[in-house]
């Protein structure tokens, strides 16, 4: 590797890999700032004029696929194209779709948000491991510290995305605000064709079996299966794009959550019966159920920042400062602010407490998790109390909601995600990091099909029901957390030698 220059102290191939996330996470969150908002607007305001099921359930299935792609995505990189193919054919893709977005097409809306969920799954989960792979193995320290840097680029894009996106969208036009996002994309992509020679050879080719013929075999039944899923899917959007069949988005949206969560049933099921697990392995895989459970419930209310909570903004808040109405997408740079804010806290206060062995449990970090969140919610319900009144409520009450969310995201996923790693079997490490990604994949699908709640004719007739809906998450995250908070030390025995 190419170490004549370095980015902070660490490898310069960080700062490819870092600016690359960066526009990639510019382009997904300027996207998911804009998607609902313009899918629900009315035609005369230059939006889609679906009504908010239909786009609450559109919206769900477009994050539950970024996510769930990212496991063949992950796959593929290792066994076909290598990591840095798959990054740079991601964002390819990505860009297109994006610019597929800016065409004032129905058809092409929904063939940029196909290119979107197939770019994003080959590029997020290989840029991540690149990261990882830029490092000697004996390198643990800098490595950490390369993660937290990394993950300060996916917060910069976030943080600026909406802004700039947003504002061309909502105050100029929809598919400016989409081709803004596709540009930032290019920019990610021309930046690491310009750089990558600081990656030096790493990730320039999959991983190879010991036996070339098998290796030969492998790679043909790739190309093969790549072939008629791509035939698949071009007939497949041909027949859509024709009106030969149609899709009820909101029947199909429900019918994915519940194959999702049969098949995530049934593979615990396979692991515990076929897997031969020892009595320790099978508590650990228990306790890695249980985080998958909560961390379901947890996104299923964290993601109503870019759906439910993104509609309030829209229609209820109170955005006006002088004479200038902020756009509604706007709010969605503030959990990136308050991520890039108290992190550094909360890691100075869990060291802390570790030091005077009052660091709490992982359970009950989870646990905390759930109770931030649905704090965030009881918040929502006061603004939705100044709607039932007559009134706006300012946009304090959504900026206060998104802090309690990331506190909430700050207790759990970190902790969710270094849990699964540790309690996994070896061997089922990959497949339990899938399976952790499945629930960010069911919490955004049914975010989206509870944004569809919100139909502004049914809440004009009947604001209560605003209140009730928010409290519905409220009660279910307060639940669940005093379960796991009484749960806490019996999870914790499933964990084992588990810290």
């Amino acid at each position: 590797m190419n170490t004549d220059k370095t980015f902070f102290g660490h490898p310069r191939g960080l700062a490819t890999l870092f600016f690359t996330e960066m526009w990639e996470r510019f382009s997904y969150y300027g996207m998911r700032a804009l998607l609902l908002l313009f899918m629900v607007a009315s035609v005369e305001k230059g939006g889609m004029g679906l009504d908010d099921r239909t786009g609450g359930a559109i919206y769900g299935l477009y994050t539950m696929f970024v996510y769930l792609l990212a496991l063949p995505g992950g796959w593929l990189a290792d066994k076909f194209f290598g990591l840095r193919r798959s990054i740079l054919y991601g964002g390819c893709i990505i860009a297109l779709g994006h610019f597929c977005l800016a065409l004032p097409s129905q058809e092409t809306f929904f063939l940029g948000l196909l290119f979107i969920v197939l770019g994003t799954g080959m590029l997020k989960p290989n840029i991540s491991s690149m990261v990882g792979e830029i490092y000697p193995p004996e390198d643990q320290v800098r490595r950490d510290a390369g993660f937290s840097i990394f993950f300060m680029g996916i917060n910069s894009g976030a943080l600026i995305s909406p802004i700039i996106v947003g504002y061309l969208g909502e105050n100029v036009n929809w598919h400016y605000g989409f081709a803004a996002a596709g540009v930032g994309m290019v920019l990610g992509v021309i930046q690491y064709k310009l750089t990558d020679n600081y990656l030096g050879t790493v990730g320039l080719e999959p991983s190879r079996h010991a036996d070339p013929v098998r290796q030969k075999a492998l790679e043909r039944n790739i190309r093969y299966a790549l072939w008629i899923i791509g035939i698949g899917l071009a007939t497949l959007v041909a027949l859509l794009w024709t009106r030969t069949i149609t899709i009820n988005p909101v029947v199909f949206a429900q019918g994915s959550g519940v194959v999702l969560l049969i098949s995530v049933l049934l593979y615990f099921a396979y692991v515990f019966i076929f897997e031969n697990l020892t009595a320790d392995e099978k508590k650990k895989v228990l306790a890695i159920f249980i985080f998958f459970v909560v961390t379901t419930a947890f996104y299923a209310g964290y993601e109503g920042q870019g759906s439910s909570l993104n509609l309030f903004a829209d229609r209820y808040a109170d955005r006006l400062f002088g004479g200038f109405t902020m756009p509604a997408s706007w709010l969605q740079s503030a959990p990136p602010i308050f991520v890039l804010l108290f992190v550094p806290v909360f890691t100075w206060l869990w060291s802390t407490l570790a030091k005077r062995k009052l660091n709490p449990i992982t359970p009950v970090k989870l646990a905390m998790g759930l109770f931030w969140m649905g704090l965030g919610y009881l918040v929502m319900m006061g603004a939705a109390g100044i709607v039932m009144q007559g009134n706006k409520p300012g946009v304090s009450w959504l900026v206060v909601t998104y802090m309690l969310h990331t506190f909430g995201e700050i207790c759990l996923y970190p902790i969710g995600l270094s849990g699964v790693t540790k309690l996994a079997p070896k061997r089922l490490v990959g497949q339990m990091m899938g399976v952790f990604f499945m629930a960010l994949a069911l919490g955004n699908l049914f975010a989206g099909l509870y944004a569809g709640e919100f139909s502004e004719e049914v809440l004009a007739q009947d604001p209560s029901l605003m209140t009730d809906l928010f409290a519905l998450i409220v009660k279910i995250m307060l639940v669940a957390g005093v379960i796991v908070l009484v749960l806490a030390k019996p999870i914790r025995k499933l964990m084992g030698d588990i810290r």
